[in-house]
């Protein structure tokens, strides 16, 4: 594509001005073009500077309990017939992989004299890693959810609302992640001195650079372990995806390394267009809150509702960055139903006792359809979360 960038003959797929090849930008009123271009300024500037470095990593290693490990999944491994190794993304503090993100941005938030938050969430984990952030900087904090993911995710509720939160519950359109995203930034218009903290890799710019850009730690960290126990580089890397923020967390540093094939698991529902969240294996490409990227949508631009029975995939856009890689071959997007997404929830609580969340276990189900019987082929799957939040729900 035109827009790629080519530096020594290598293919970059990072940001450039808020564009990841077409997609990306800056669609939003004119009274957030200001706070949005104000803030990707900040961004550049101190994510640049030693300081804030320094203090974003003392963070991760002594709050959040950063490196997370890579787990050599035996029993897994045995069944698939292919050796899998688990980026243990559960293990941080509050859960999962957002966590990353919300103490990055909110350290961003700071220093620029923020002193309230407003965050989406769908699955209830970025809501609770915005909270602890929160809470742990002294900032007051409203969640918006939708009635329908506050309902299949009441622990998160129980969760966010004992860490300070103001949780407000939308019960607009099919009252899920979209409609939370939608209520957000309708609050972040009206009041634009608030401190927006978007949880996925999605939204206008400089969302998408931003979020990729602290969730990256997690792919710096699985390639410094994973070339220690192997001694080269993985044959795969799996990841769930929904807006793609996990996803492009493990994806990010081996975008160069053309040896390692990467596959990520849409949340499939049951495959059909209204019944599913696999945006970019069904969707279009549009412009949908505020980025240029595939959505669900049909031809006048209309969005069709999505469904995944994981909350945190039920979403019908996607990011920018993840686009491109569609689009150039780099990364490969699988429609994984909820049947198959429950037998991985189960597979690795039983084979392994680990409990994943529903949104990591599409990622397990792919690994395991793909790997089957591949001798020889070493993996990494990128387990975001776990399945706390998910073991009271009927999914046995």
């Amino acid at each position: 594509m035109e827009n790629l960038i080519i530096e020594n003959n290598i293919q970059s797929y990072a940001s450039v001005n808020g564009r990841f090849g077409e997609y990306g930008g800056m669609y939003v009123p004119p009274v957030l073009e200001g706070k949005l271009t104000e803030l990707a300024d900040k961004f550049m500037k101190y994510t640049r500077e030693s300081s804030f470095e320094q203090e974003f990593a003392y963070y991760l290693k002594n709050f959040v309990g950063r490196p997370s490990p890579l787990y050599y999944a035996h029993r897994l491994s045995q069944h698939v017939g292919s050796k899998i190794y688990l980026k243990r993304e559960d293990l941080n503090h509050t859960g999962s992989h957002k966590i990353n993100n919300t103490i990055g941005q909110i350290l961003l938030a700071k220093r620029m004299g923020a002193t309230e938050i407003v965050a989406e969430t769908g699955a209830g984990q970025h809501g609770v890693a915005t909270a602890t952030a929160a809470a742990l900087f002294g900032m007051k904090c409203k969640v918006f959810m939708g009635a329908k993911d506050a309902e299949r995710q009441k622990m998160n509720v129980s969760r966010m609302k004992l860490l300070g939160a103001e949780l407000v519950i939308t019960h607009s359109g099919r009252a899920t992640l979209k409609d939370a995203v939608d209520a957000a930034l309708g609050y972040y218009i009206e009041n634009p001195h608030v401190f927006y903290l978007l949880g996925s890799q999605v939204g206008p710019h400089p969302y998408p650079t931003m979020v990729g850009y602290f969730q990256s730690v997690i792919g710096k960290e699985a390639k410094k372990q994973f070339i220690e126990r192997e001694g080269r580089l993985p044959d795969n890397l799996f990841a769930c995806i929904g807006g793609g923020s996990n996803a492009i967390g493990l994806f990010d540093d081996f975008l160069n390394d053309h040896e390692v094939a990467i596959h990520a698991a849409e949340g499939g529902g049951n495959g059909e267009l209204g019944q599913t969240a696999a945006t970019l294996s069904l969707g279009k490409v549009g412009v949908f809150q505020g980025t240029y990227s595939y959505a669900l949508m049909d031809e006048n631009g209309d969005v069709y509702p999505s469904h995944s029975i994981a909350a945190g995939l039920d979403y019908p856009g996607v990011s920018p960055q993840h686009a491109l890689l569609k689009d150039t071959g780099r990364a490969h997007y699988h429609i994984v139903t909820d049947e198959e997404a429950i037998h991985g929830f189960k597979l690795l609580s039983h084979l392994e006792g680990i409990i994943p969340a529903i949104e990591s276990s599409h990622a397990v189900a792919l690994a395991e359809k793909i790997l089957k019987g591949k001798a020889g082929q070493v993996s990494i799957i990128n387990l975001s979360g776990r399945g706390d939040k998910d073991v009271e729900r009927d999914l046995m």
